[in-house]
């Protein structure tokens, strides 16, 4: 027996998210266009570079921006089975790993400057430095300024018993944010070198810097990878959830096949089959599975292979 009365749609997805980010990118796009435009007239590479500079993180901001779309406008559609909740975890996916090639790139450079030397425009590049520090303080302050009233959940699915709402985890959104708060650290981190290369002539620590920033960027592109990937593998539950139900089933029945995997960055589906030893019903065991509020699907098939036996 199998449960098929409701909808299959996990979607939850983050207008205030979403209107954050394009605000963001507006300001990014806005201080790019400034910096290359100025770099051009008053011939400041500096300038120049730190505006292109700011045209990556667009780029990034239009994958965030593209996700949330793409996920509101098949939240809808019966081609996911489970509605478009993976949507967001891809988009941080993506994300991590346009800013993990940034970091390379960042430490690469950062070695070929260290060994080769360039001369320094000081009171120009820190100029840069600090209006790309301010613009992506405003930045992290409109993406990470936000609360669960700016969550817009759409779960088109009745639940098969209670259980509390968990907090979505919009990694979709996180990865727009690390962005800016790598570029932020970056700036930090600039800024300390030039002023120390300025006064005393350290002109090495610019390049260390930079690779420290590297490397710092880089393990928060692993948090993040490490965060989404297993979603988007169907990673299992944990463990002791697992073997939790088993026990729970087992002086009843046995298991034949038991599956756990995420649906979106918060739902968690299971299809779990019975070889019931009782003359337990389908709902017999769905009641005593509804103390496991993590699983927001299940899918039961309960038989008796004694009955099959001639």
């Amino acid at each position: 027996m199998v449960q098929t009365s409701h909808n299959h749609n996990f979607t939850a997805y983050n207008k205030q998210g979403e209107k954050r980010t394009l605000y963001v990118l507006l300001l990014t796009v806005v201080t790019m266009v400034i910096e290359i435009v100025a770099g051009t007239v008053y011939g400041s590479m500096a300038l120049l570079a730190d505006g292109w500079h700011m045209g990556t993180h667009a780029a990034a901001f239009c994958i965030t921006l593209f996700a949330y779309h793409y996920a509101r406008r098949y939240s809808d559609s019966d081609r996911f089975s489970f509605g478009t909740g993976k949507v967001s975890v891809l988009g941080g996916y993506t994300s991590a790993i346009a800013l993990g090639i940034v970091a390379i790139l960042m430490f690469v450079e950062s070695v070929h400057r260290l060994l080769n030397p360039q001369v320094i425009q000081f009171n120009e590049a820190i100029l840069v430095a600090i209006i790309g520090l301010s613009v992506n303080v405003a930045s992290m302050f409109l993406l990470g300024h936000h609360d669960d009233h700016g969550h817009s959940h759409h779960h088109g699915h009745a639940h098969n018993h209670d259980h509390d709402h968990h907090h979505h985890q919009d990694h979709n959104l996180k990865a727009a944010y690390m962005h800016v708060l790598a570029d932020a650290l970056t700036s930090v981190l600039a800024i300390i070198a030039l002023l120390f290369g300025k006064f005393y002539g350290w002109h090495w620590l610019d390049a260390i810097m930079g690779m420290v920033g590297a490397v710092v960027i880089s393990k928060w592109t692993f948090n993040l990878i490490k965060q989404t990937s297993p979603i988007l593998l169907d990673e299992s539950i944990d463990k002791a959830y697992r073997e939790a139900i088993v026990e729970t089933i087992q002086p009843h029945g046995t298991i034949t096949d038991l599956h756990i995997w995420k649906v979106s960055s918060d739902h968690y589906s299971a299809a779990i089959s019975i070889d019931s030893r009782d003359s337990l019903t389908h709902q017999d065991y769905k009641k005593m599975l509804a103390k496991f509020d993590k699983i927001h699907h299940l899918t039961l098939e309960v038989y008796a292979s004694s009955l099959c036996k001639i």
